[in-house]
């Protein structure tokens, strides 16, 4: 029997993931459990660096013997080690104000479509070279200061066994990696003067790194989304994924990146995937919208569960109202549902008023969404979809998925709810040798892990309500929302 270890982090909570493997038998278990809770210090939004590593070795602490490690985590963000290999301060988090204005600043540097070319990313201010450059502008002393540049996956391993490396999947999440060639992007790094002493050796999804009291540390897929499409159970052809927790990233998989400047346009993202593909793929928020209008009603006095907001929401009316999830005013923590609300106003559409109606239309609002986004991946790839695989929190959401369902035609199967740690778990497997590659692990995962199907329902009555949202969308647009 191989054990292995995963920790998976989440933009609010994170866990350890006990798997245990025997002769084709896979058995998980969650074996701790913690919130991840930035907070304001030296005048940003910030990561707990050690509050979390406080956890990691409690995890391990509970988890008992293992083979070996490996973290997954969200994108973009990093922490700076010094000369002495001291962390610079605890890691800024994406939502923190300083990338406000970098897009723009960078357009003047290197033009939008010479940087798409370069990297394949959708032209995000959260991404790492925005928050570098944010960096260069207001504090160009500790960027003198630092010796090294680790993501966030890759911080969590050298705390353990002091590797400095940079895994490739979170390096495609950072506007500075030559998607073609998974190398640095040389323009890149020239143009805005990135010093290259800061970007550490790149390892490849499953290289053992180092070791922690005799357990093998394995780089796997670093980046959240590239460990639950890892994990997607033995795809048909034609069929597309949806990775959906805070942030819902609905892509498919493709031999080659796509750097047309339609593609551009349409803010489409190539990253690369724990298998060696191109993961092509659009971000959009996800449930971030549902968790934080939660919270805003706790924060009134109103305790709602997620159940109990989903029942709400099939007790409102349907197809009333809609708001574009990736409005700039939607990212930022707060009382999103009055931003649900002023969207509508402004838009002149039916105001939600109740708990139950902003529900709805955030709900209904992912999904046309979601349709939105397949239309542009068809569009960019020539491809037809046959059907959507939904991994993550987000399959657990039974009325999201059959919206999204009915929203774009096409079954949806939902499942599993923890892909994002059984890919980290399948990394390590072929890592150790037990696995012959991912495929094998993907074929492991539909064997032994359970998915709900979807059919499409009330199709055309979501077909005239996305002719709406279209319309919505562009009437937004013209005012520089889009």
């Amino acid at each position: 029997m191989k054990r292995v270890l995963a920790f998976d982090f989440g933009a609010s909570s994170g866990r350890a993931i006990l798997a245990e493997y025997r002769d084709g038998d896979l058995r998980c278990q969650e074996v701790h459990r913690f919130d991840n809770q930035p907070r304001q210090s030296e005048g940003h939004f910030r990561w707990n660096f050690a509050e979390l590593m406080a956890n990691v070795y409690l995890g391990m602490e509970k988890a008992g013997p293992f083979e070996s490690v490996g973290f997954d985590t969200w994108g973009v963000d990093f922490g700076l080690l010094d000369e002495g290999g001291r962390l610079l301060g605890d890691p800024v988090h994406y939502r923190d104000s300083r990338t406000e204005g970098m897009v723009e600043l960078a357009r003047r540097i290197l033009p939008e479509e010479q940087l798409y070319a370069a990297t394949g990313n959708q032209i995000m201010p959260i991404n790492t070279l925005f928050q570098l450059l944010a960096l260069k502008q207001s504090q160009p002393e500790l960027l003198e200061r630092a010796r090294r540049l680790l993501f966030m996956p890759d911080l969590f391993a050298y705390a353990l066994c002091g590797a400095e490396v940079c895994e490739t999947t979170i390096a495609s999440t950072s506007q500075m990696l030559d998607v073609r060639t998974g190398g640095w992007s040389q323009p890149v790094l020239d143009a805005f003067g990135i010093p290259a002493r800061l970007l550490a050796p790149r390892v490849d999804s499953g290289s053992v790194v180092g070791t922690y009291q005799g357990a093998r540390v394995i780089a796997v897929a670093g980046h959240d989304t590239q460990c639950a499409v890892a994990a997607m159970p033995a795809p048909k052809p034609g069929a597309a994924f949806l990775s959906c927790g805070t942030w819902s990233l609905l892509g498919c998989e493709l031999d080659q990146p796509v750097l047309t400047e339609e593609s551009r346009a349409l803010a489409l993202s190539n990253e690369r995937g724990a298998n060696g593909r191109v993961n092509y793929l659009k971000n959009i928020i996800g449930l971030w919208l549902v968790q934080e209008s939660r919270r805003q009603w706790q924060r009134e006095g109103k305790d709602y569960s997620f159940s109990q907001l989903e029942q709400l929401a099939l007790e409102a009316p349907p197809l009333q109202s809609f708001i574009d999830p990736d409005a700039p005013e939607f990212t930022p923590p707060g009382d999103i549902p009055g931003r649900v609300r002023d969207f509508c106003r402004r838009t002149g559409q039916p105001v939600p008023e109740t708990v139950g109606q902003v529900t709805r239309c955030i709900y209904e609002s992912l999904a046309l969404k979601y349709r939105f986004a397949l239309t542009q991946l068809s569009r960019a790839t020539g491809q037809s979809f046959t059907a959507l695989h939904i991994m993550g929190g987000g399959a657990q959401a039974k009325l999201l998925c059959r919206m999204t369902a009915g929203c774009i035609g096409l079954p949806v199967l939902a499942g599993p709810v923890e892909a994002t740690a059984l890919g980290n778990v399948l990394i390590q497997l072929v890592a150790l040798g037990e696995l012959a590659d991912l495929e094998e692990g993907r074929a492991l995962i539909a064997r032994t892990q359970p998915v709900e199907r979807y059919e499409p329902e009330d199709t055309v009555l979501w077909a005239d309500a996305f002719h709406r949202y279209q319309a919505i969308l562009n009437q937004f647009a013209t005012k520089g929302g889009i």
